[in-house]
This record gives C-alpha cells, sequence and structure tokens, in this order.
C-alpha cells in the first residue's frame, strides 16, 4: 500500500476529474487491486479484491492529512468501491457527495454518479480519446458522428463543443442515454444531436439511413452478460464500418481488456475491413500507465480511402 500512500501524500489539488493512482498497471508491486480517482469535491477509492476496513481507513487518514494541506476547512468526501467482473459493492466513507455530482474535463461539464452502480458516468482513461475527438472534429467542418454504445455520451459533447454538424448516440441503456442527455444540457447544447436506445445487433436500418458518417466511435464494454462479448462481437462492427464511413472517413475503435491485445483489434480489421488504413494508437492518459502496452487500453484510429 506504501506506494498509494505516496502518491496520496505528494498529489495536487485535483480540480477536473482525474486518476490520482493506478495500481492496475502492475508498476507498483503489491498495490495492483487498488486505484484512488478524483470527482472533484469527491474521492473514489476501488479495490479490485477484498480488504480490510484497516486498509480503508489507513487511506483516508492519509488523504485526510493532505487534504487538510490542499484544501484547509474543506471537508473530506470519499467514497469506497469493492468490485470485480460482475458485480461492486459501494459506500460513503466520509463527508457527503453533491446531488447532481457535476464534474469537469477538459473545458466539458459531466454528471457522475458514484454511490450506484458499477461504473460512475465517465471513464476516465478514455480522455486522450476525447481530445483527439475534439481536436479532429474542430480541424474539420461539418463533421457527421456516430457514436455506438454511446453510454452516457461523453464523445458526443466532445463532438459538439468542437463543432460537429451532426452526432448521432446509439445505446441499449435509455437510462444511459439520459444521462447524455443531461450532459448535453449542461454545456448549452441543445440541438443537431440524437439518442437512439437501440440495439444495433436487431437492425443497422436506423443508424444506416443516418449516414454515411465522417467519424464513427465504437467504445463497446469488453463483456456484457446478453448484449455483447468482445471476442465474438466486435467482429460485426468491424463488418459494417466500410459500408457507414464517408470516403475519407474515420473509425476510432476502442478496448479495454487486459486479455486481448492491440493485434485483437489490428488482426480482424485486416481481414474484415481490409480498405480501411490503420493510422494510429492513441496514447493513453499518463495516470494510466502500464507494464505492458498489451494489457491497457487500446485506442486505434482507422481511415477509410478517399
Amino acid at each position: 500500500m506504501q506506494a498509494l500512500l505516496q502518491a496520496i501524500e505528494t498529489m495536487a489539488l485535483p480540480t477536473d476529474a482525474q486518476r490520482i493512482f493506478h495500481g492496475r498497471g502492475g508498476l507498483y508491486p503489491g498495490c495492483e487491486h487498488w486505484t484512488l480517482d478524483a470527482y472533484p469535491p469527491v474521492f473514489l477509492l476501488t479495490s479490485f479484491q477484498p480488504v480490510s476496513d484497516v486498509d480503508v481507513d489507513t487511506v483516508r487518514a492519509a488523504l485526510a492529512a493532505r487534504w487538510d494541506q490542499l484544501a484547509p476547512g474543506q471537508p473530506l468526501n470519499l467514497v469506497f468501491q469493492h468490485r470485480d467482473e460482475v458485480r461492486a459493492d459501494t459506500r460513503l466513507v466520509t463527508g457527503s457527495v453533491p446531488d447532481p455530482h457535476v464534474v469537469t474535463e477538459q473545458g466539458a461539464q459531466y454528471r457522475v454518479h458514484l454511490l450506484r452502480a458499477m461504473n460512475h458516468g465517465l471513464f476516465l482513461d478514455m480522455a486522450e480519446g476525447r481530445r483527439w475527438v475534439a481536436d479532429f472534429v474542430a480541424a474539420r467542418s461539418r463533421v457527421k458522428v456516430l457514436n455506438l454504445f454511446a453510454y452516457t455520451c461523453a464523445f458526443s459533447v466532445v463532438a459538439m463543443r468542437a463543432g460537429a454538424r451532426q452526432v448521432t448516440n446509439v445505446d441499449m441503456s435509455g437510462g444511459a442515454l439520459g444521462i447524455g442527455k443531461q450532459n448535453h444540457q449542461l454545456n448549452g447544447i441543445s440541438s443537431a444531436v440524437s439518442f437512439l436506445p437501440h440495439d444495433i445487433f436487431k437492425t443497422w436500418g436506423k443508424v444506416t439511413r443516418s449516414g454515411p458518417y465522417d467519424l464513427i466511435i465504437l467504445d463497446p464494454p469488453t463483456y456484457q452478460k446478453g448484449s455483447f462479448v468482445a471476442e465474438k462481437d466486435y467482429a460485426r462492427l468491424m463488418r459494417r464500418l466500410p459500408d457507414l464511413l464517408m470516403p475519407g472517413g474515420h473509425a476510432l475503435l476502442c478496448l479495454n481488456s487486459p486479455k486481448l491485445g492491440p493485434a485483437f483489434l489490428q488482426d480482424q480489421m485486416q481481414e474484415l475491413a481490409p480498405e480501411l488504413i490503420f493510422e494510429q494508437r492513441l496514447p493513453n492518459p499518463s495516470a494510466f500507465a502500464d507494464v505492458s502496452s498489451d494489457r491497457a487500453l487500446k485506442v486505434l484510429v482507422y481511415k477509410a480511402p478517399d
């Protein structure tokens, strides 16, 4: 736990939502199960294996000491989550959580929910992907975007803020898309965005009729019971890309599975959509450094022929 405590001792005052400590990257032996995130004004401590109340209180005490230095007189707000691949147990350790809870990243605002569900409304490891989308859209005119597995639509928010002509958000969860609508409202976006609570594997008609697109974002879950398993379902998405993209259009393919390296995506793209050209793999945020690039988040950029 010492590496986690040292990270707390030296952390700066967080203003944007961000990761503070990433034990999951394997760079800190003995701390592989710990992560610490800031969703100002709340800290979220997560363990991916059972830990004792004593361990949680040790981290709380370290945060309290540092917080007293960074924000004298302000209360410490800390949530703890123990999670595995299928469930999460979450509790408030100290302080409180705002309701609604709104955080910022790169100038955009997002609603988050730390005390319910396994995920929290904003995936912090995708910050560089959102930055790339914003830069891509800003450098072009009248970009039309398809955001598949949109969740709470953070990619859509940054695309619209950067000047996109239109964004179509598709996700099976109407609840997640409802938060996505709130995220757009928070950022003053009220038009040129659509939200489709739809299972694309049942029919692609709605998506096809709105195309073709200058940018398609694929950010599916690695595994979601009954809806998506990367090993068998990602190929079904790849096959559709050539017909959905404009000439010269781009696709952003995301995969967050330690078990599947970039070759999983690249080999299948070569087989199923060979006309699309691999351009680059985006770097991950430095806070998410990993001992192995194969284990880390994969975000790959492909381009259709002009």
